[in-house]
């Protein structure tokens, strides 16, 4: 757990641009750290709609952890979660990074949006932000209930995203950090980098920021690099690229009646084996189970397969 806690605070603390790419369980998550990424972004959209269900709470703390474990399981990377608004108030925060660190997951992020929230990009100018003082308090109770100190607890503004400009969007990251925030995360809806630019060129805190392109995903993050930006999340991507692989593949198999024409446009079922790391259930098969000959007639067929780790 210290190694990972560690590589995150490192990350948010180095001088330079990193990225996260956003994973939504144990599968996805391995094929983000086998393609080279330092960490992971567990987004609440990727998990609440790889449950097929609304960002707005609808997925329960307890599955979200459940699918952590599953994905702490899988890496050794740092992940960062999603976690909303902490699922409530400052008790639920307590307890929510308390089971966090049992689970190994690197860090937290919380937003200051009233719960339960509403994803930002869905009616953003009617939703609501929680007093900086209410918020200033979930980030006290998660620094206090941290037992590792590499924990970290990353602040999330939507201030942008509600329409309430630089000033408050500057006002409630500073208090963010002095109430012992270990990074913001500052948000914008424009398709465009402007609130971005704007934010990084008066930030004058000693403070890593993150940010999330999604929407001014076309600009060249060379500018990120030069403004400051310490960490970029590429926050849906994953979920996005499945949802629409699955639905094309889908729609033929079903026009087709047929297989035939998409075996060799998806994954091999020995590549599925590969990332669940049945190697290592051989390996250990021939460590911990006796050897028994397939000639041995006390034993039924389905057991045989199982002790030669068929």
């Amino acid at each position: 757990m210290r190694n990972r806690t560690k590589k995150l605070k490192d990350i948010l603390t180095s001088k330079k641009l990193d990225f996260f790419l956003e994973s939504h369980n144990g599968l996805s998550a391995k094929i983000v750290e086998e393609a080279g990424f330092l960490g992971i972004w567990a987004s609440g959209l990727a998990i609440s709609a790889s449950f097929g269900v609304r960002d707005c709470n609808e997925v329960s703390w307890t599955q979200v952890l459940d699918t952590l474990e599953f994905m702490t399981d899988a890496t050794e990377i740092p992940i960062l979660l999603d976690a909303d608004t902490g699922y409530g108030n400052f008790n639920n925060v307590r307890r929510l990074v308390k089971k966090l660190e049992q689970r190994k997951v690197a860090g937290i992020c919380i937003e200051d949006k009233i719960f339960p929230k509403t994803n930002s990009f869905i009616n953003s100018n009617c939703q609501l932000l929680t007093s900086i003082e209410e918020f200033c308090g979930k980030i006290k109770a998660a620094k206090d209930t941290q037992i590792d100190d590499a924990f970290c607890v990353v602040a999330r503004t939507e201030a942008f995203i509600i329409g309430k400009g630089l000033e408050e969007a500057l006002n409630r990251c500073r208090a963010y950090y002095q109430a012992g925030a270990d990074a913001v995360l500052v948000h914008s809806k424009l398709s465009v980098p402007d609130e971005i630019i704007a934010f990084m060129n008066a930030w004058n805190e000693n403070c890593p920021v993150i940010i999330v392109p999604t929407t001014y995903c076309q600009t060249p993050t060379e500018v990120f690099k030069e403004l400051g930006v310490s960490l970029i999340l590429w926050a849906n991507h994953m979920v996005r690229a499945s949802i629409y692989q699955m639905q094309k593949v889908a729609a033929q198999i079903y026009t087709q009646g047929s297989v035939q024409t998409i075996e060799d446009k998806i994954a091999p079922v020995e590549h599925i084996f590969k990332l669940q790391n049945y190697a290592e259930l051989n390996l250990a098969e021939s460590k911990y189970l006796p050897s028994y000959s397939p000639s041995d007639k006390s034993l039924t067929t389905e057991t045989k397969c199982l002790f030669k780790g068929l």
